[in-house]
């Protein structure tokens, strides 16, 4: 393309010096000056546009520059010219005589400037991409050059081992995981103590678990712990429209790992170049079986001395290809759940620790680990972050338990929306709504301890209520039933003392029909389906064909509803049975809007089952308070390495140079 800009240039300026050198005469001029004073020697038809006056030898013009007019059509230009010779008595035989020429003039070269740039533009391409070639031929000495030569290396970030700032202490809640993945810190800092003993180095792990536990910085704080850089990518940057971008990419990054040996390679969410190949995978898919395959080829080529170190991170691990996942690739599978209730006190500390607030610490984290029940890591930081945006809101010099209070309740159910406009008939149907659920939940012995109902519109949603589920792992059925009546209860208030029901029990209603699928199809709790498990399809999952026959479907329908009707059912006896606490209960949140735990105390009076609230209640019987954090009789003297090693490495090095 450059080489084609440059010879246009070049023609324009030749054209643009010849038309300089010229100059334009009119058709009486040139009869006058030149015609009759027999000066012409011929005239030259140019391009059939314009005529160019040829003069004798010595007959220059009197400013040395050639002399041309135009002319409307070759037929008029020749008609006046022998006119004006007949004219000037000319005989015929010594006309001047007309030559016709065609050449490129300034209009011409500008219509093909176009080609022309297109030309140089397909030339420019077919050496660039031939470029591009041998520097992929030689991307083993060195980065290949080329048009797609960015495209085609490897978009990985290399973090130096100063720059990571994370290690184990910085990371809670999931301290199985740190146990598992310390020997990866041993591996990297002590190898000669494993194979001193003929073991092999494990390449590479796979942590696994829901969003928001902390997967990505457990890896990063294993590279912070050993010292070492840290090569992260995320497996969507391996898949571009380019055919064979994604295998080049996983070459260059592998590459580029071997050379800072040793290391971390981390790729986050592998499962979008890690799905299991064949089946349905059509177009598109082929380039990212190609890159899985160009993956599989390279943890092949690492060795137990290569000192690289593979980390993977997916909440998908039901998705990956086995080839993926047998042992010699990623030889671990580390699962990272959501916290417990000692692990999210521990989480709590973490993040309390940066916050300015007058409480005790400790107590504080033991006491908000206790309120969030199934909050994960991320959720956590989040609720910290929200209790001093609004005490930075409320302009207060500190975070107070309040605001991490209403913390907690944002999170969960979203920003209060005292500005929606409700009528007093939709306020009131709310109000016996959410009187029905807590009424319900209170004299249910396996419901969940109440904390909060209020009718205040948060979100999506026109009430709001905040319950202490307990940590727990299994559930009998009698305790399934007892939620599915808990959650009934806004419907059955809506009937007894409406007549009528609202749409308010939709999300109700779908959890519902979700917990009774659950009991008949997958846990097998109905006696006339069996003790068989199907399973259940994922949100936003296609299911083609039923692991089952039309019979059996027919029957676990007909079961959920036996199921539901039963839950209904009991639930109406138990709210009619209480219908005058439901009503005082409706009565003061129309009045108050909010009801805390001692407001329903003072209505209902003490809840007639045991239950647990505090921290210490939750833990009690499980060993100490707070989280185990002791280490393996193996790992115990795996920091204390640390410093020397580099050292002994370093004068190693020296010395072979």
């Amino acid at each position: 393309m450059i080489y084609a800009a440059i010879g246009t240039v070049c023609v324009l300026g030749a054209l643009t010096y010849l038309e300089l050198n010229s100059r334009e005469i009119t058709w009486k001029e040139f009869i006058n000056n030149y015609l009759a004073k027999g000066m012409v020697e011929k005239l030259e038809v140019v391009n059939k546009k314009w005529v160019r006056v040829r003069l004798p030898a010595g007959s220059n013009t009197s400013d040395g520059s050639s002399l041309w007019f135009n002319i409307g059509s070759v037929d008029s230009f020749e008609r006046n010219l022998e006119n004006a010779q007949i004219e000037l008595n000319v005989e015929s035989q010594n006309f001047v005589p007309v030559v016709y020429k065609t050449e490129m003039d300034g209009s011409t070269v500008k219509d093909l400037i176009p080609t022309l740039l297109i030309i140089g533009f397909l030339i420019f391409m077919l050496k660039r991409s031939s470029e591009m070639m041998g520097g992929a031929a030689g991307r083993g000495k060195g980065r290949g050059g080329g048009l797609f030569g960015g495209v085609m290396e490897s978009t990985a970030k290399l973090i130096n081992p100063t720059d990571i700032k994370v290690q184990f202490k910085d990371v809670a809640g999931c301290e199985e995981a740190k146990i598992e993945i310390m020997e990866f810190v041993n591996f990297l800092k002590n190898p000669q103590q494993y194979m001193d003993l003929g073991a092999k180095i494990p390449k590479g792990a796979i942590l696994t678990g829901p969003p928001g536990t902390g997967k990505t910085l457990l890896a990063k704080a294993t590279a912070g712990e050993a010292n070492v850089p840290f090569i992260t990518v995320s497996g969507s940057e391996f898949l571009e429209m380019f055919v064979g971008v994604g295998p080049s990419r996983v070459r260059d990054m592998f590459a580029m790992a071997r050379k800072h040996a040793p290391c971390i390679l981390f790729i986050d969410e592998i499962d979008a170049v890690g799905r299991k190949r064949g089946g349905r995978n059509f177009g598109g898919h082929s380039e990212q079986e190609n890159t899985l395959n160009q993956l599989l080829v390279e943890m092949d080529g690492f060795n137990t001395t290569t000192n690289v170190v593979v980390l993977a991170a997916t909440n998908r691990l039901d998705i990956l290809d086995n080839a993926l996942l047998r042992p010699g690739r990623f030889d671990r599978q580390i699962y990272v759940p959501a916290p417990d209730i000692k692990g999210r006190a521990s989480i709590f500390k973490v993040h309390l620790a940066t916050l300015k607030s007058n409480l005790n610490k400790d107590d504080l984290a033991r006491k908000m680990a206790a309120l969030t029940p199934g909050f994960t890591g991320a959720d956590i930081a989040n609720v910290c972050n929200e209790a001093a945006l609004i005490a930075a809101r409320d302009l207060n010099e500190s975070i107070e338990l309040k605001h991490f209070e209403q913390a907690i309740e944002r999170v969960v159910a979203g920003m209060e929306k005292k500005s929606n406009v409700l009528q007093p008939e939709e306020k009131k149907t709310v109000a016996y709504h959410e009187a029905g659920h807590a009424v319900a939940g209170w004299f249910l012995e396996h419901a969940d301890p109440l904390l909060k109902v209020s009718i205040i519109p948060r979100g999506k949603g026109l009430g709001y209520a905040q319950y202490l589920p307990k940590e727990q792992y299994l559930y009998t059925a009698e305790q399934l039933f007892d939620r599915m009546c808990m959650t009934l209860g806004g419907r059955v208030s809506e009937q007894i003392f409406f007549g009528r029901i609202t749409t308010g029990a939709q999300d109700d209603l779908k959890k519902v029909t979700q917990s009774a699928y659950a009991q008949v199809v997958h846990y097998g709790m109905n006696e006339k389906v069996g003790n068989v498990s199907f399973d259940m399809p994922q949100p936003g999952e296609q299911v083609l064909e039923k692991p089952y026959s039309e019979e059996t479907a027919q029957l676990i329908d007909s079961e959920v509803r036996v199921l539901i009707g039963t839950a209904y059912k009991s639930t109406h006896e138990l709210l009619t049975l209480h219908k005058e606490k439901v009503l005082k209960v409706a009565e003061r949140l129309l009045k108050q809007e909010i009801l805390n735990r001692d407001d329903m105390i003072e209505l209902l009076g003490p809840r007639p089952f045991p239950e647990k609230s505090t921290y210490e209640q939750f833990v009690e019987g499980t060993g100490s308070l707070d989280e185990d954090t002791s280490l393996p009789e193996g790992l115990k003297g795996w920091n204390k390495k640390k410093e020397t090693e580099p050292e002994k490495k370093d004068t190693d090095k020296k010395s072979s140079s």
